[in-house]
C-alpha cells in the first residue's frame, strides 16, 4: 500500500508540471475530463466499425437490475449465455458460458487490466462481491474480440469500466432483502471535484449475504471500492483500489436425481459424514475462505488532439483456503503414518496464497472519418503458492503435525503481449479492420502434489512450458446507407493450458501432454438501427485444434475437468433486436441457434473380462454443457416515475459429456440421465421513484425471480463408462467402475425488494 501511495504521488506531481506548461484555463472542463476517464478502456473496445459481434450494457442498465446478485447474473440476458450458480440464487460461486465456452476461456479486464486468474484462467466473481456497483459499463464482445490484455479469449471477452468520478458531490444507500436470507447494503459517496476542481475522491462499502437455496449454501461477501483522481485540462491520474471478501459453504459437489427424491431438491452433500455411531452429520466449517486486494494506478494523457496514452500499474494479492472433512482417507497421503492405522476420517485445509502485478499501456490515435489506431500490451507476472494441512484427525491417539504440509508447490506464470489494430475509411462507406498480436507465456511450476503413484510415492508437480503466440485478425465494414451496417471478420486465436489441465493428469492412468489450443473465427453479420428499432444478426463459424472441452467429470477437489478434443467446431447465429412502439414502451428479444460438435471423437472402452482399455471412434458428437438453443426475451414501460420490467429466459437440453451418450445403467439396472433438460423461466421488476427537496432520488422496488416456480438445472456433472457390445459399445456404472450423475437444482420462485435513496 505505501508504494502504491507512493507511486501514486510521483504521478500526480509530474502530471502537476505538464498541465502547467500546457494548461491556459483554470478550471478543468468536467466534461472532456469525464471523457478522459474512459481511456483505458477504449483501446480494447469495439465500435460500430468494429466487424465483429459484441453487446454494450450501459450505467443505468447495470443499475436496474443490480439488486445484490453476481455479475455474471446481470450478464445472462445477453446473446448466446447461459448462467448457473452453485447455491441456486446468483450469490456466491457463479458463473457464464459464452457459445458454449466455459469461463476459463472468457477473458475478463475492469479497465483494461487483466482479472482472470493467471492459473486457472477463470475469475471468481465470488471475490468481488458488488462489484456492479461501481461499474460504468461493461462490453461483452463474442467469439474472438479485438485484442485485450491477460488470458486468450476463446469465447468472449468481458470489458468492464469502473465508475468515473463525477463532477458534483453525490451519497447513496442501496439496499436489498428478500428469500433465502438474502441481504445487501450498499453505501455510495463522491467528492465531486474539488481544490479548484482538480481533484476527487469516489467510494462505495458493501455487504452481501444469502443463506442460498441449496441447504447450507451460505454466501458471506464484504468488499469496498474506493478510487482517487487528479484531473486536469489533458491530463487524468487515478488511484483505484478495491477489495472483496468471502466466506462461503461449498456447494459444488450438486446432488443426484436420487438424493433429490430422497432428500429434496435443496440437498447438499458437500460437508456429511457418517460418525463412530452410524449417524450422519454435516461438518459445519466446510467453507471456501477468501480474500482478494487489487490496486490500480492509472494515467490518461491526451498528447495532441489526435494521440492519447493509457498507462496503468496493478499489482494484486491473494491468500485464502477451503475447509473439508475427509472420510476414509490413506493416511500416508498426508504424511501421517501409524503402525495401528492406516485409515482415518480428517479435516484438511487446502490453502493458497498468490500476488500479480505488471504494467499495461496503449497509445491511441484518432482522426475522425479517416483513421483509428491503437499500439498497446502489457506485461504480467504471477507468483502463487498452494499446499496443504492436516487440521483434525478423528481417530484418537494418532500423532500428526498441523502446520506440516502434506503437499506444497508454487507456480511462477509470466504474460506479455503487445497489440497494434487500427481501422481505416477507404471508401466512403467502407471501413477495413486489422489487429495482430504476439502474446508470450512462460509457465513453472515446482514442488508436490496431491497424487501418488503405484508404489506410494508422491509424485513432483515439476514443468516448465514457453508460449508464443501470434494471433492475427482482419474485417471489413461496408454501411451502404445511414442505418445499415454489413461486416465480416476473421481471426484466429491460440490459448495455453491451465494449472488445472496440468494437475489433473497426474491423475490419469496414461500420460497425457496438455497442449495449446487454437481457434479461427469468421463472423459475418448485419446491424440496422434506428430510434426506435434495431436489429442485428450474427453468423458464427468457430474452428478449434486441440479445443479444451469440458468433460463433465469433477476433479477431486471439485472442479470441473476439461481435456482436449483435436478436432472440433462451433457453428450459429445471434439474432438480436429491439423495439420501441411507444413512448416508454421497449421490446428486446435476442435468440442464439448453434451446432457444436466435436470430430473422431474417441472414447475408452473397457473390456470386463481382461480388463484392458481401447480407444473406440464414435464420430461426430454433441460438445458437453452447448445447447443448440438460446432466447431472451424482455418487455419493458416507463411511465412518469414507475417502471416495470418482465423478462423471459430459455435453454435449450445440454449434454453433459461428449460421449452422445443421453444416459447410462447404474449397477442396479436403472437408468441415469446424463442430460440438462430444458428450463424456461420468467422474472418481473417493478420500481417507483420519488423526489424530495433535500432526496435526489428515492427507488422502491421488488423483483420476483422466476415468476412461475420452474424447477430446474443449470449445470451439473456427469461420469459414465463404456463396454463393447455386439451393436457396438454401451454406457454404464457399477462400483468397481466409478459413475455419476449430478446435478445443479436452481431457485424456485423467489424475490427481492429493493431501495435505493440519492442525496
Amino acid at each position: 500500500m505505501k508504494n502504491s501511495i507512493l507511486l501514486f504521488a510521483v504521478a500526480c506531481a509530474t502530471a502537476s508540471a505538464l498541465h502547467a506548461q500546457t494548461a491556459k484555463p483554470s478550471l478543468a472542463d468536467t466534461t472532456y475530463t469525464h471523457a478522459l476517464q474512459g481511456i483505458e478502456v477504449v483501446s480494447t473496445r469495439a465500435t460500430s466499425t468494429t466487424p465483429m459481434a459484441f453487446s454494450n450494457l450501459t450505467q443505468q442498465q447495470i443499475e436496474a437490475v443490480n439488486h445484490g446478485k453476481d455479475i455474471p447474473s446481470l450478464l445472462s440476458m445477453l446473446p448466446s449465455v447461459t448462467f448457473s450458480s452453485d447455491a441456486g440464487m446468483g450469490i456466491g460461486y457463479t458463473g457464464i458460458h459464452v457459445r458454449g465456452t466455459d469461463p476459463t476461456r472468457i477473458n475478463i479486464t475492469a479497465n483494461g487490466i487483466p482479472l482472470n486468474d493467471a492459473e486457472s484462467s477463470q475469475l471468481y466473481w465470488v471475490n468481488m462481491g458488488d462489484f456492479a456497483s461501481s461499474v460504468q459499463s461493461i462490453q461483452m464482445q463474442r467469439g474472438v474480440g479485438t485484442s485485450t490484455n491477460g488470458a486468450g479469449a476463446f469465447g468472449a471477452t468481458v470489458n468492464m469500466q469502473t465508475a468515473a468520478i463525477g463532477p458534483k458531490p453525490a451519497f447513496g444507500i442501496d439496499l436489498a432483502a428478500g428469500s433465502y436470507g438474502t441481504h445487501k447494503e450498499t453505501l455510495r459517496f463522491s467528492t465531486g471535484l474539488f481544490g479548484k476542481r482538480r481533484w476527487g475522491l469516489q467510494g462505495r462499502l458493501s455487504n452481501i449475504g444469502s443463506d442460498g437455496y441449496i441447504d447450507h449454501a451460505t454466501s458471506r461477501l464484504n468488499s469496498y471500492f474506493l478510487q482517487g483522481g487528479y484531473f486536469a485540462e489533458r491530463t487524468v491520474v487515478k488511484l483505484i483500489t478495491f477489495n472483496g471478501w468471502e466466506k462461503t459453504y461449498m456447494a459444488w459437489d450438486y446432488a443426484s436425481r436420487a438424493d433429490m427424491e430422497k432428500y429434496g431438491r435443496t440437498y447438499n452433500p458437500s460437508g456429511l459424514y457418517t460418525d463412530t455411531d452410524g449417524v450422519i452429520q454435516r461438518y459445519p466449517n466446510q467453507t471456501d475462505n477468501y480474500h482478494q486486494q487489487h490496486y490500480q494506478l492509472i494515467w490518461n494523457q491526451t498528447l495532441t488532439d489526435a494521440w492519447k496514452l493509457n498507462t496503468a500499474l496493478h499489482y494484486t494479492h491473494g491468500k485464502g483456503f477451503y475447509e473439508q472433512y475427509k472420510s476414509n482417507q490413506k493416511l500416508y497421503k498426508y504424511h501421517i503414518y501409524d503402525e495401528a492405522v492406516s485409515k482415518s476420517d480428517l479435516v484438511r485445509q487446502k490453502r493458497m496464497e498468490n500476488d500479480f502485478y505488471g504494467f499495461v499501456a496503449s497509445l491511441n490515435y484518432e482522426r475522425v472519418q479517416n483513421l483509428t489506431a491503437n499500439i498497446g500490451g502489457g506485461i504480467n507476472r504471477y507468483d502463487g503458492d498452494h499446499f496443504g494441512r492436516v487440521v483434525k484427525v478423528t481417530t484418537p491417539g494418532i500423532d500428526y503435525d498441523r502446520n506440516h504440509r502434506y503437499y506444497d508447490n508454487n507456480a511462477v506464470k509470466t504474460d506479455a503481449n503487445l497489440y497494434l489494430k487500427a481501422t481505416y475509411m477507404l471508401l466512403p462507406a467502407v471501413s477495413v479492420f486489422g489487429d495482430v498480436q504476439t502474446r508470450w507465456v512462460s509457465y513453472k511450476m515446482r514442488g508436490t502434489s496431491q497424487e501418488y503413484d503405484g508404489d506410494k510415492q508422491q509424485m513432483p508437480l515439476s514443468m516448465k512450458r514457453n508460449y508464443k503466440f501470434f494471433n492475427p485478425k482482419a474485417g471489413v465494414t461496408y454501411q451502404p446507407a445511414r442505418n445499415h451496417t454489413l461486416y465480416a471478420s476473421y481471426a484466429i486465436a491460440h490459448k495455453e493450458p491451465t494449472r488445472n489441465d496440468f494437475e489433473d493428469m497426474l491423475a490419469e492412468a496414461e500420460t497425457v501432454n496438455p497442449k495449446a489450443e487454437r481457434l479461427n473465427d469468421l463472423e459475418v453479420g448485419y446491424r440496422y438501427s434506428t430510434p426506435k428499432l434495431n436489429f442485428s444478426v450474427n453468423a458464427y463459424w468457430m474452428d478449434y485444434d486441440n479445443q479444451f472441452v469440458l468433460t463433465g467429470a469433477q476433479d477431486a477437489n471439485g472442479e470441473m475437468v476439461a481435456r482436449n478434443i483435436k478436432d472440433s467446431y462451433r457453428l450459429g447465429v445471434e439474432l438480436a433486436a429491439g423495439w420501441t412502439p411507444l413512448k416508454g414502451l421497449r421490446w428486446d428479444i435476442n435468440a442464439t441457434w448453434s451446432r457444436n460438435r466435436a470430430k473422431n471423437m474417441q472414447l475408452t472402452v473397457l473390456d470386463e473380462q481382461t480388463w484392458e482399455q481401447s480407444k473406440y471412434n464414435v464420430g461426430t458428437t454433441h460438445l458437453a454443457f452447448s445447447p443448440e438453443w438460446i432466447l431472451n426475451n424482455m418487455i419493458s414501460y416507463e411511465w412518469n416515475n414507475l417502471k416495470c420490467s418482465l423478462t423471459s429466459k430459455y435453454v435449450g437440453s445440454q449434454y453433459m459429456t461428449n460421449s452422445n451418450f443421453r444416459s447410462y445403467t447404474d449397477q442396479d439396472g436403472n437408468r441415469i440421465s446424463a442430460m440438462l433438460n430444458a428450463y424456461f423461466t420468467t422474472d418481473f421488476d417493478i420500481s417507483y421513484t420519488l423526489r424530495f427537496r433535500h432526496v435526489k432520488t428515492l427507488t422502491l422496488g421488488v423483483t420476483v425471480y422466476n415468476l412461475f416456480n420452474k424447477k430446474y438445472e443449470s449445470n451439473g456433472s456427469c461420469s459414465m463408462n463404456f463396454r463393447r457390445t455386439a451393436d457396438g459399445i454401451e454406457s454404464f456404472g457399477n462400483w468397481d467402475f466409478w459413475s455419476w450423475a449430478t446435478y445443479s437444482a436452481q431457485a424456485p420462485a423467489h424475490f427481492l425488494a429493493h431501495l435505493s435513496i440519492n442525496l
